[in-house]
């Protein structure tokens, strides 16, 4: 199975951090994990707020369990509140539902890894951790939707998985 390397991690989270300074961001911190969730690199700007690797830990959970992105998780949560207070409590409160985690895909459109990016608005996480992948010449699950059903991500419960 391929893994994210140290120097991809470090790469995504070094392009996190100094785009976040160019857009004013609040203080960032990012997470790069390794399929299950196993953390390859972290980094909290400072002035970053406390709990930030707990939350930027909890969005790449929430987007590697649920293979979509953590602002899907999010929106999923409001549709069926059950089932994802179901997956939190599973997970030991470790899953986070708010928009900033990402799945990181290699040039096939496999699963290597995840990321989770707090710190500002949840737009501008989610943002910021599509940048990051970006830069190190990876994919977010947006950009393998065209690989056939096995990379295509369902939005939501809705008839058309919008």
């Amino acid at each position: 199975m391929p893994v994210i390397t140290l120097a991809q991690a470090n790469q995504i989270i070094e392009a996190i951090l100094k785009r976040g300074a160019e857009l004013d961001c609040r203080p960032i911190s990012a997470v790069v994990v390794e399929p299950g969730c196993i953390v390859k690199a972290f980094q909290k700007e400072d002035g970053a707020s406390m709990v930030r690797f707990e939350m930027a830990l909890g969005k790449a959970y929430a987007a590697l369990a649920l293979s979509r992105s953590s602002k899907l998780v999010r929106i999923r949560q409001q549709e069926k509140p059950e089932f994802v207070s179901f997956l939190i409590a599973q997970s030991d409160n470790l899953l986070f539902p708010e928009g900033g985690g990402m799945q990181i895909r290699d040039e096939s459109g496999e699963v290597i890894g995840a990321v989770g990016v707090t710190g500002d608005t949840e737009d501008k996480d989610e943002a910021l951790a599509v940048h990051g992948i970006h830069s190190a010449g990876l994919k977010t699950d947006d950009d393998v939707q065209h690989l056939g059903r096995k990379y295509r991500t369902r939005f939501s419960s809705g008839p058309d998985g919008r």
